[in-house]
């Protein structure tokens, strides 16, 4: 049998430009397009089906990514005969500038990328159509209506079989200066839709469709069926997941993101373009941050040193 090894891998992606990342039929994903270029670099058989390449976090359609994580399995001999700078170019050079390949090293076989320490998420709650700022003081204490361990159901799309039950360790204003953006929130591991719908209920609470009393009970009696709706895709951003072996790099590029117009000039035409400049600030932003965490020092295999 060839002996194998299984390697460890952050990517960041622009999620307009996918159908979420997950493998899909005749839809373009980013684990879809990941495994394309092992295929034609040959380091994946494409007779087989059973792949072994994972990524540590889903994301939708249209969500972007500064850094998910992921595994793959590969030829030891071939892994040997590499440096991680130059299996990062080839693979880099073979994706498409929505995708950036930023980091890889080998880990234990077992090694499981899903099991991570926490997960952050970042909104931009100015964005949404109407979105009222609250003061800064009166967002924090939304925000911490939110904080702690609980059944999260009614702030989900709760798949069968899934426990309810999570832990959100710290929700904080996203700020840019003195302005609040949107937020920042972490956590152990996320329902399907939990951050944007989170996210939507934050949104109602700034325009007096939602009480935070109405909130507390959603959290506090679960089996009460609510649905405070889900927020846009677009505007929400995996700012990172963290393992104990990989902690989270730092933010490393302070983007200066424009403000909304606002009062009587704030047209539909005009707000329709900022959000359209919005989008391209995000994607600014996340291109700088790739830029940097590509720089990070590389581990070099013991006889190429």
């Amino acid at each position: 049998m060839t002996a194998t090894v299984r390697l460890f891998f952050r990517v960041g992606y622009l999620g307009d430009a996918f159908h979420g990342s997950q493998i899909q039929p005749d839809v373009r994903t980013v684990q879809g397009e990941l495994v394309r270029v092992f295929h034609a670099l040959k380091w994946l058989d494409k007779s087989n089906p059973d792949h072994h390449l994972v990524l540590s976090s889903r994301t939708d359609a249209g969500v972007h990514v500064r850094i998910n994580g992921g595994i793959v399995d590969l030829d030891a001999a071939l892994w040997e005969s590499l440096t991680p700078k130059k299996f990062i170019r080839a693979v880099d050079d073979r994706l498409d500038d929505h995708i950036s390949f930023l980091t890889v090293e080998a880990v234990e076989e077992q090694w499981n990328p899903r099991l991570a320490d926490f997960r952050v998420y970042r909104y931009r709650l100015e964005a949404m159509e109407f979105w009222t700022a609250p003061s800064f003081e009166q967002f924090k204490t939304w925000l911490e209506v939110f904080v702690g361990t609980y059944d999260a159901r009614n702030f989900a799309r709760l798949e069968e079989g899934k426990n309810p039950m999570r832990t959100i360790r710290s929700l904080s204003p996203w700020m840019d200066g003195d302005r609040i953006v949107g937020f920042e929130i972490v956590g152990n591991a996320f329902l399907w839709n939990q951050v944007r719908r989170t996210a939507n209920a934050l949104f109602r609470l700034s325009v007096g469709e939602l009480t935070l009393n109405e909130i507390q009970s959603a959290i506090d009696e679960p089996l009460v069926s609510v649905d405070f709706g889900v927020a846009p895709a677009q505007w929400l951003i995996l700012w990172g997941v963290s393992w104990e072996d990989f902690p989270l790099p730092p933010a490393t590029h302070a983007t200066s993101l424009s403000a909304p117009p606002t009062g009587r000039e704030a047209e539909r035409t005009q707000r329709s373009r900022w959000q359209r400049a919005a989008q391209h600030e995000l994607k600014t932003m996340l291109y700088n941050e790739w830029a940097s965490i590509g720089t990070l020092p590389l581990s070099f295999h013991s006889d190429s040193q």
